[in-house]
């Protein structure tokens, strides 16, 4: 259960980014909070790597061009999130964020030519009417709105794209391709951004808005932990597990509840998942398109 284990902290950990970001959203700009992200995460990395030298895998790569997509998914993906979770709670967001598999497994059709069984296609069409089940209700003013719905698809098909770039990335693991270089492009991009809407935190805020980074270091490394200990076939239906901690976070933080049409809308998008993912077994296709535990893309 070593396995499991560690990709569940790592979940808890990432939904605790969100909610943390959520209630930094009021008063600080995108570019502060990521900027700040990163310039914790990206010192707590390499003092890690100081410590024990060659963590995180080495610093070459063949294929500079796919880390460069990659890199700019994953500014999209960050900064997407931010700003559609200042609208939307949590378990709304996260509910959308579970169409990366159904996306994941398109681009994998289209961009790397990989065969998906005819159910598995049904089976995607049947998560995202999940998905316009749960929203349509909020789309009038509601819990969400139409501009954080478009923001946290605008992340999910983001965060799609670094998932199918992973996939050809296989033959380099590590970390440091998905925390020490998108880290360093991420100051280079968020710090203009920052510098532009600065405002002065007091300790107690700055002090959350450093905590992001320790969170995200820390659920990533988890999260890659556990997939050297299980294969994703037996870690993919634990990432559900986000949904209800993101509806607990929802009551205990705001006092939003989920409305019947978000937990039923849930049920059809999680039930469409398990199916997709079993047709694709099930005609014997390589590669999970389980849904993703992270925010960030898994080091193969």
């Amino acid at each position: 259960m070593r396995g499991p284990a560690l990709l569940l902290a790592g979940i808890v950990l990432f939904s605790l980014l969100d909610a943390n970001s959520k209630l930094l959203s009021g008063q600080y700009g995108v570019g502060q909070v990521i900027f700040l992200r990163y310039a914790v995460l990206v010192p707590a990395f390499l003092a890690a790597r100081a410590i024990r030298p060659g963590f995180g895998g080495p610093l070459a790569t063949r294929h500079p061009g796919l880390h460069a997509v990659r890199i700019l998914a994953m500014m999209v993906s960050a900064a997407s999130f931010f700003l559609a979770f200042r609208q939307l709670p949590l378990a709304q967001g996260y509910l959308v964020f579970f169409t990366a598999p159904f996306l994941t497994l398109a681009l994998s059709a289209l961009v790397l030519r990989e065969a998906v069984p005819r159910a598995a296609w049904f089976w995607c069409l049947a998560g995202f009417g999940g998905v316009l089940l749960a929203v349509a209700p909020n789309l009038g003013g509601g819990a969400g709105s139409l501009g954080g719905y478009l923001a946290v698809f605008i992340g999910t098909v983001a965060f799609a794209v670094s998932q199918t770039v992973n996939r050809r990335l296989r033959g380099e693991p590590g970390l440091v391709g998905v925390v020490l270089w998108p880290g360093l492009v991420g100051l280079l991009v968020f710090g203009p951004m920052a510098a532009a809407d600065w405002v002065a935190p007091p300790p107690l805020d700055l002090l959350r808005l450093g905590l992001n980074g320790l969170l995200a270091g820390t659920a990533v490394v988890l999260t890659a932990a556990a997939y050297r200990h299980a294969d994703a076939a037996r870690l993919g239906p634990y990432g559900f597990v986000a949904l209800p901690v993101s509806v607990a976070l929802d009551l205990g933080l705001w006092g939003v509840a989920p409305d019947p049409a978000t937990l039923l809308g849930g049920v059809v998008v999680v039930f469409a998942c398990v199916m997709s993912e079993r047709a694709r077994r099930a005609a014997g296709v390589d590669g999970t398109m389980a849904p993703a535990a992270a925010r960030l893309p898994v080091p193969p």
